[in-house]
Parts: structure tokens; sequence; C-alpha cells
């Protein structure tokens, strides 16, 4: 057996000497075959872990970006929420803004009618204020011509401001020293006085008197222990007259200010002869 299969072995070592010196070109062209072959398998080899470094680059940037595009959503969610409810919040603010636009143009309307209601009353008070003005005026010139005697001689005064007529009488016209009552001749010029008022039943009528600085002394202090008691007295009396003679004693008012509201230097006798006076005051009525 051993003999066989060495026999055999030479053979094919004497046939493979022939065949390669007969194969030795074709030989070598397969080695440069795969030789070329082993170079395109090592450049293949070479791009395949290129790729491979390539592709997972690819997929770390895709999963990155899977990442934020999930980001992206939930705050596109979020925004969203966000939104609504802002919207929800302007709504709101809306809503309440348009109600107090409402409330507001109501109460422009309750005022701008209540400014014509005013305008209205103004216009009428600044009417009934001129008539007021118009009746004082023809009062003020009655009494002009009806004591111009009286006003020539130094007796009396009559001013006129603003709706309030004065009619201011000397006391010497009126009363005796140290006396509170009127004497005829006083009585005589008051009915002048009394004459145009009873033409002015819508005036409240103040009598006030007033003294000079000199003080009470003697007897005479029992009666008026000051000069308030003997303005008081002179002012009451007046009054009476005045009522006495038909003017409605609801409008007649009497008031005693002494010698503290002088209207001349009471250091000289001019002076103090100007103080000592009756004043016949008009003005307004009064509502009730």
């Amino acid at each position: 057996m051993k003999k066989i299969i060495l026999f055999t072995l030479l053979c094919l070592a004497s046939l493979g000497l022939n065949g390669c010196m007969v194969g030795e070109g074709k030989y070598l062209k397969k080695v440069e075959e795969a030789d070329n072959l082993a170079k395109e398998l090592a450049a293949l080899q070479k791009a395949h872990n290129d790729l491979s470094i390539e592709n997972a680059g690819l997929k770390g940037k895709v999963e990155k970006l899977s990442a934020e595009v999930a980001d992206l959503g939930k705050d596109k969610e979020k925004l969203a929420a966000d939104n609504r409810e802002l919207e929800k919040v302007l709504k709101a603010k809306s809503d309440t803004l348009s109600q107090n636009i409402s409330e507001l143009r109501q109460r422009i309307s309750d005022l701008q009618s209540e400014n014509d209601r005013l305008k209205e009353q103004i216009a009428t008070l600044q009417k009934a204020k001129e008539e007021e003005v118009k009746k004082t005026s023809k009062t003020y010139e009655d009494l002009l011509e009806k004591m111009k005697s009286e006003i020539a001689q130094g007796q009396v005064t009559i001013s006129e401001l603003k709706g309030k007529l004065t009619v201011n009488m000397v006391d010497a016209i009126l009363f005796d020293s140290g006396k509170a009552e009127v004497k005829e001749e006083g009585l005589a010029v008051l009915q002048k006085v009394i004459d145009i008022l009873k033409n002015v039943p819508d005036k409240q009528i103040r009598i006030e008197g007033h003294t000079d600085n000199v003080q009470i002394v003697g007897a005479l202090t029992k009666k008026y222990p000051t000069n308030w008691e003997l303005s008081a007295a002179r002012a009451i009396n007046v009054a009476r007259f005045l009522q006495q003679q038909g003017l409605d004693p609801q409008l007649l008012s009497a008031a005693a200010y002494g010698e503290y509201r002088p209207v001349a230097d009471n250091t000289t006798e001019q002076g103090k002869a100007r103080n000592r006076r009756i004043e016949i005051i008009l003005v307004p009525k009064e509502a009730s």
C-alpha cells in the first residue's frame, strides 16, 4: 500500500513539474490578479470602514436631530398651551375692558345729562340774579329819588353792591342824644323808606344799630349799660316801626354792633357822627 502511494506522489510530482513549466505565465497572471483583488479588497474594506464611521456619525446626528425635533414638539405643545392660556387671559381682559368702556360711556352720558341740567339751572339762576339786580337797582333808584333831600343834607347815604342795598342814616336824623325812641322827624324819614320797601316783598330787611366809641355814663347806664344795649334798642325800635307800617315781620331782623363796626375815625367829631348810625340793609330772601 505504501509503495502504491509513493508511486502516485512521484507521478504527480513529475506531472506537476511539467505542468508548471507549461503554465508559469498563466500562474503569474493569476498571482497578479490575486494581488489586484487583494488591493481592491483592502480598498473596499477601508471604504467600508470609513462608511461605517460616517454611518455611525450620521446615526448620532439623526438621534440628536430626532431629540431636538422631539423637544421642539414639546416646546410647540407648550407654546400652543401658553397661547391658549394667553388667549383666555386676553379675552377676559377684553371683556373687562369692554365692560369698563360700556360703564364709562354710561357715566359720560350721565355726566353730560347732569351738565346739561346744571347749565340750565345756572342759566335760570343767572336770569333770576339779573332780575334781582334789576329789582335792586330799581329800588335803589326809587330810594335815591325819594330821599334826595336827606341825601343832599348828608343825613342819608344809599349804596348798592352785588344785590345788597344799604340805606345808611345818621342817628341825629332819627334819635335824640342818648335816646332809643325814634323822634317825629325820624319817623317821617323812615316813612319814605317804607313807601319804597313795601314794593319789595322778596327781600330780607336787616336793621343794624351802630354807635361811636364814647361810653355811656351817668344815670343813662341804668337803662343802657353799654353801647350794645343802646344800639340794640334803636335797631329794634326801627324794626318795630317798619312792622307797624305793614312790612312783613318775617322779613325783618334787628342786629346791634355797638361801637365795634366803625366806618370812620372815632378820634374826630365828624368821624364819631358818621359812626352813630342806623343801617337798613336789603339782602336776597333766604330759602326756607
